[in-house]
């Protein structure tokens, strides 16, 4: 869905939230997307350090038994 939008989609998205917001709130809006984009992605790569961790775990257990 997201990536049918296209440059042209993306600028009536921009405009229409300079519409709603105003221009004071979008850098604060951005701001706060950012951050919870970033958290987001770090969680993520917990979570996946953390499989690969307990699957190591898992390997050196069997080859123990």
């Amino acid at each position: 869905m997201i990536q049918n939008i296209g440059i042209p989609g993306l600028i009536l998205i921009l405009i229409i939230a300079l519409i709603i917001f105003g221009p004071s709130k979008l850098p604060e809006i951005g701001r706060a997307f950012g951050s919870t984009l970033r958290e987001f992605k770090n969680s993520t790569k917990d979570l996946l350090s953390d499989d690969k961790n307990v699957s190591k775990i898992q390997e050196q257990e069997n080859k123990d038994v």
